[in-house]
């Protein structure tokens, strides 16, 4: 008969259990029931059922019914991959995979037959299973002997589980641990630990099904990955690295002894706690020492190694060579941001778990590789750029800046910075201002703030929807302070919004007359970007923004409120970098992501959140916004200071009010990063927060400092990734647009100005002229009314004097009627001259010239006049 095979006629009865309680348990209860096992084993010739009997004889049930209860019980144990570390990798200037942290709840790497010592293969047999490769799964005599002295003396337990029962009770107890609800966890774990009967025997059913599944070296190999070796060291591999410095495959003799020794009592006999009394370093680790030797010894006697290496081995000291493994992100050094952000993706993303209890259970115990879109290149010149221009910590402001960098056209965040050190140690925040956990260019549910106003950046929201609206890039628009009331706003009820009288400024108090708005973004004119939004719809400009991924980072709506134009909402760097970076992809934005991959236990690719790309405005009103944005990097735009060479750039820069933060996003077709500087909060105690314009930097000023920071991170992205040209705007938005000037004679000045203003032109009013028009009445304009001029240009009032008469045309008058005339309008003095013609008509003649000419304005009072009079003699 095969060893270990089930005999199927002794699973047709059923009986019911009755179990002896535990104290009439006598010696001469037991010993009968012993006897019947020997009696049924030796009868029925299965050595594998009858290995089971001693347990089942304990609990006071009959031999049939005993064996009908374990052929019930299921054969085949739900083998769950056991928990192994997360480690997150960032990728170096060779294109390698450099490992940034690990998470873990057991701090486990498995590993191949290949990659472990032999030694620890004959160690852990000859010490706690001899018979393995002999049994099929359950040692009849350590079996034996184990029940006699549990369940005899009735105090305590000793072993006698083979390998394979081992490895089973570290399966059950290790599915326990993987279970998410606490209640259910702590249930399923102290039924997997449980000294009763019950549970022995479950566990030598199980470990049946497990030795007709798998080959005796893969449960050997299975038993070696999942051991625990002391606190969160499980598996060889991990334990290896951890206590000695070595991989798994390279211990020595001494070594992977001490490693099996503690399996006894994982815990008690760790030795990375040397100041302990009973075990430490001071008595040579001793009870570790005995167990290690007695391991050896075992190793002699099963004849895995020779008496030298015995000897050799046990007069060896143990000598630890700790190497703790780092764990979370604060191993992650100068990307602990970075990867705090990795890790909040996996936290609330449903593609690692239904429940935030799952997803933490794939992080710290899912086995996964994750590997990221970080460059290392770019990652280490951020950080050197913001470590050189701005300081952790300054006296008297919670000082914050942050930098994020984005790839356009895929959403890869490239880069992650700010000027802290990541720590997840309260304490350590609560002491220094130079360390925090929280991540400044994330959203809130990402681990990061509820965001910074962003100023004038998102003007260049207004620009794409103003361009959107078929608008040009030169257009003029008033830039004059004035104030606003009512706006275009479909969101709401009637489509009009009314607001309290608002009338913004520029930076330095003025208005700025008419402008272009391709000038205002090239300057960052306020006032012609709140005049454009007069002309927009307030809820387009908002959607214009969603539709580029822009959101505020507490979660909270976006607001559409006229003072949002300038910048009111708190936004993430994150965001701000994705949201430009779509322009620069000709209008294709792509939502941040930061996983390129994650490989499973297994070798098997997971599921990772996606990119998610759509044409968010389209190409032509993209490029032509970027064509605008590249004046700001040009001569006397607002980021002129950050230029570098190498690539065209662009972007847009952006103060909130009273300088509390100030911003600069943009970059090139290959990588934008935007750049936060600013007050983190208020001062504690006072709540003050400073003008960036007076917090002095490394050398420069804090407003200053983010063009040369952010200078240095463009010049490590052209240097490794370059720049091509922006695409050309389109013909249609940056068209000149030409209109006929009004005809404004005969109004008031200012109703003339107002006429020309609402078409279009910039209006200056010049000196008075003569006219007939009432003084101080518009007598008419230049260019004059009807001419077809430019938009934006400059169009000169010509006040009257009040004096002006027109001359009449005197031609056919008699001589004494166009004296009469003349007179009538003022003149004082006419002189009449005359020609003799003889062909002319009969009669007084008629005049044929004069001066003043006919319809000229003049003054009669101090003008002369004469008239000449052609008749038939003179």
């Amino acid at each position: 008969m095969k060893f270990g095979t089930r005999i199927g006629i002794l699973s047709a009865m059923s009986l019911k259990l009755n179990p002896m309680p535990q104290e009439k348990r006598t010696g001469s209860g037991v010993l009968g029931s012993l006897m019947g096992f020997i009696g049924l084993s030796v009868a029925a010739g299965i050595l594998v059922t009858a290995a089971v009997t001693p347990a089942l004889a304990v609990t006071g049930m009959s031999t049939k019914g005993a064996i009908n209860a374990f052929d019930g019980l299921p054969a085949f144990l739900d083998i769950d991959p056991p928990m192994e570390r997360t480690n997150i990798y960032a990728t170096a200037s060779d294109g390698s995979h450099q490992l940034l942290a690990t998470f873990y709840d057991q701090n486990r790497q498995q590993v191949g037959w290949d990659e472990v010592s032999q030694y620890f293969k004959d160690a852990a047999v000859s010490t706690e299973d001899p018979r393995f490769y002999d049994h099929g799964g359950v040692d009849l005599i350590g079996t034996t002997r184990a029940v006699l002295s549990n369940f005899v003396k009735s105090s305590g337990t000793q072993g006698g589980s083979s390998i394979t029962q081992q490895y089973v009770k570290n399966v059950l107890v290790q599915n326990a641990e993987q279970i998410t609800n606490k209640e259910q966890r702590d249930a399923a774990y102290q039924d997997a630990i449980r000294q009763t009967p019950e549970r022995k025997l479950r566990e030598m059913r199980y470990s049946i099904g497990v030795e007709q599944k798998y080959t005796k070296d893969q449960i050997l190999l299975g038993y070696l990955n999942i051991a625990n070796f002391g606190g969160v060291s499980y598996g060889v591999e991990a334990a290896s690295q951890y206590y000695f410095g070595v991989s798994a495959k390279d211990v020595n003799i001494q070594q992977a002894a001490t490693l099996i020794a503690t399996i006894n009592d994982p815990n008690g006999l760790r030795i990375d706690r040397p100041d302990s009394e009973k075990n430490g370093a001071a008595n040579g680790y001793k009870l570790t020492k005995d167990r290690r030797d007695y391991v050896i010894d075992k190793m002699l006697k099963e004849g895995k190694i020779t008496k030298a290496q015995h000897d050799e081995a046990v007069a060896s000291p143990i000598e630890p060579n700790l190497k703790p493994p780092s764990t979370g992100c604060q191993a992650a050094g100068n990307a602990g941001y970075f990867c705090n952000y990795v890790q909040n993706i996996i936290l609330n993303s449903p593609e690692f778990g239904a429940t935030l209890d799952d997803r933490r259970a794939t992080l710290r115990r899912g086995g996964m590789d994750v590997y990221t879109s970080l460059d290392l290149d770019i990652q280490n010149a951020a950080q050197a750029a913001m470590d050189r221009w701005v300081p952790e910590e300054k006296p008297n402001v919670e000082l914050g800046a942050a930098a994020s960098t984005v790839q356009p056209g895929t959403g890869r965040v490239l880069a992650m910075v700010q000027n802290k050190t990541f720590s997840e140690d309260q304490q350590v925040g609560q002491a220094s201002r130079s360390h925090t956990s929280i991540n400044y260019n994330t959203d809130y549910n990402y681990g990061g703030s509820n965001g910074f106003q962003v100023g004038s950046q998102y003007k260049v929201f207004v620009l794409l929807d103003w361009l959107k609206s078929g608008k040009s890039l030169n257009d003029t628009v008033d830039a004059s302070r004035q104030s606003y009331t009512r706006w275009t706003d479909s969101c709401e009820p009637g489509g009009r919004m009314t607001t309290a009288p608002w009338n913004p400024q520029n930076y330095d108090g003025s208005g700025s007359g008419r402008i272009t708005p391709y000038e205002a973004t090239r300057r960052s004119v306020n006032t012609a970007f709140v005049n454009m939004a007069s002309k927009l719809d307030l809820c387009d400009i908002r959607k214009t923004a969603e539709s580029l991924g822009v959101h505020r980072a507490d979660g909270g709506e976006l607001s559409k409120l006229p003072s949002s134009v300038l910048g009111a909402n708190e936004i993430a760097p994150l965001t701000m970098a994705s949201a430009f970076a779509g322009i620069a992809a000709q209008g294709k934005f792509c939502t941040p992501v930061a996983i390129d991959k994650i490989v499973g236990p297994g070798g098997k690719d997971m599921a990772v959140p996606k990119s998610s790309c759509d044409q968010a405005v389209t190409p032509e009103v993209a490029n032509t916004a970027a064509y605008a944005m590249q004046a700001v990097f040009g001569p006397g735009g607002t980021a002129a200071n950050a230029v570098v060479p190498g690539a065209p750039q662009f972007g847009k820069t952006g103060t909130a009010d009273d300088a509390y933060d100030t911003w600069i996003t943009g970059g090139t077709t290959k990588a934008v990063t935007s750049f936060w500087i600013g007050n983190v909060q208020g001062m504690p105690g006072t709540g003050r927060k400073s003008s960036m314009y007076n917090v002095q930097a490394n050398g420069t000023s804090a407003f200053q400092a983010k063009f040369r920071a952010f200078a240095g991170i463009t010049t490590a992205t052209i240097g490794k990734f370059g720049g091509d040209a922006f695409p050309k705007p389109d013909a249609s938005l940056t068209k000149t647009q030409q209109s006929p000037v009004p005809d404004v004679s005969g109004q008031s000045v200012a109703d003339a100005t107002a006429a020309l203003t609402a078409a279009g032109f910039n209006v200056q009013v010049g000196d008075p002229v003569l006219s007939s028009v009432a003084a101080g009445m518009v007598a008419g304009t230049d260019p004059a009314a009807g001419t077809n001029v430019t938009s934006g240009n400059t169009i000169t009032i010509r006040p009257s004097d009040g004096t002006g008469k027109s001359v009449p045309d005197l031609s056919n008058m008699t001589g004494d009627q166009a004296k009469s005339a003349l007179q009538g309008i003022g003149f004082t003095s006419v002189d009449q001259k005359c020609v003799a013609d003889p062909t002319a008509p009969p009669g007084d003649g008629k005049v044929t010239a004069q001066i003043p000419a006919a319809n000229t304005m003049v003054n009669p009072a101090n003008t002369p006049a004469s008239i000449t009079v052609t008749k038939q003699s003179c």
